[in-house]
């Protein structure tokens, strides 16, 4: 809306026209007289304004002590909290989310806890192992509260009651493991179960009025100063898993052919065993069988036994024995048989032999002296 208009004069707020501004004192005896006429009324005389003024006092100090009644003795508690209400010092209700109304102080006094929120803390710790050997733990606790009265009076601090219940349970789970099984994680997980147990049965014998939603091992490691030797002892174990795997590999190479060489062997003696066997026992029933033929004719079977040795040595042997004065037949032997071939690969021209004379050249002069002289 425009200030000035016309017709409508001038509406400047800054610019009253010819209006001065209220005197301070005449509003402050203005409203001091009305109190006066509402407390204790206004008429003349001196005792009569002595006793205005005091009732005057009276009733601000009334009116202060109802207001500050109201304000103390009114809360509200929020969704997520509860109101606990202490009358002179001493526990005496819990208060619900909502407009609540208590005495005011001294009488009752009222405190607000969240019971909806969860907490959080976060610690490091050094503990000792089942084989004596230090780690580091960082850990961390999620907890809230459930019961607003235990929490506040059962424990003096509960943070650091948790803090140190959470401690302690984690030393009496990690004393009963090994440091390689907690740096490997295969018992990490059991850990974090056992420890996160022991804390919340702690936390009920202390009546502490806490829930442990969750605990958590956020980093496990040996301390700094001895994490380069276990850098060393940690790859000294990887280099004695990878021997291990090596070697398993090996020996799955190895053992298969081995296992299948023995089971040829153990066919093979099998093997030669039946046939021995076999063998012998045919040889057995040879015997027996030529015993009865040699019963029935002695004479006739020596004879035949003594052939068929002598046919089969000499079927053996490479050197003929001959009774040449006793035959006038001529023989030829079978030299490059006999003796493994002859000299160059040339077989060689078997010699003649005669009753009176041993064997010559075939070229030789004597031999045909000899021949003519036979035929003369």
């Amino acid at each position: 809306m425009p200030w000035k208009e016309p017709g409508k004069g001038d509406k400047d707020p800054w610019n009253s026209g010819d209006q001065q501004p209220p005197d301070l004192d005449e509003v402050f005896r203005t409203v001091n007289n009305r109190l006066k006429s509402i407390f204790g009324g206004s008429g003349g005389g001196k005792r009569k304004s002595e006793s205005s003024g005091a009732g005057g006092i009276f009733g601000i100090l009334l009116v202060a002590l109802v207001l500050w009644v109201g304000w103390d003795a009114v809360h509200i508690v929020d969704e997520a909290e509860l109101g606990v209400v202490l009358r002179f010092g001493k526990y005496n209700r819990t208060l619900s989310p909502g407009i609540n109304l208590t005495l005011p102080r001294p009488f009752e006094t009222m405190t607000t806890v969240n019971v909806s929120s969860v907490r959080s803390l976060e610690d490091r710790g050094h503990m000792l192992t089942e084989d004596e050997n230090l780690v580091e733990f960082l850990y961390k606790v999620q907890y809230r509260v459930l019961s607003a009265q235990d929490f506040l009076f059962e424990v003096r601090d509960p943070e650091l009651t948790v803090k140190q219940a959470a401690e302690s349970a984690l030393r009496e789970s990690v004393g009963t493991n090994r440091l390689d099984a907690i740096l490997e994680g295969t018992q990490r997980e059991t850990i974090r179960i056992e420890t996160q147990r022991v804390l919340q049965e702690t936390l009920d014998r202390y009546q502490a009025g806490i829930q442990i939603n969750e605990f958590n091992l956020e980093d496990v490691n040996v301390p700094a100063q001895v994490r380069e030797a276990y850098s060393d002892v940690i790859r000294a174990r990887e280099d004695r898993e990878r021997f291990i795997e090596e070697a398993r590999v090996h020996a799955n190479s190895v053992v298969p052919e081995a296992r299948g060489q023995a089971a040829r062997i153990i066919q093979e003696a099998e093997g030669y065993k039946a046939a021995t066997v076999a063998l012998a026992e045919g040889e057995a029933q040879r015997f027996t069988l030529l015993l009865d033929e040699y019963r029935k004719a002695p004479e006739i079977t020596r004879k035949r036994l003594y052939l068929q040795t002598m046919e089969n040595v000499f079927a053996r042997s490479q050197k003929v024995l001959m009774d040449a004065g006793s035959s006038g037949n001529v023989l030829y032997l079978p030299l490059d048989q006999l003796g493994g071939g002859g000299s160059g690969g040339r077989p060689l021209m078997p010699p003649v032999v005669t009753p009176d004379k041993g064997p010559v050249g075939e070229n030789s002069a004597t031999n045909r002296t000899s021949r003519r002289e036979g035929r003369q």
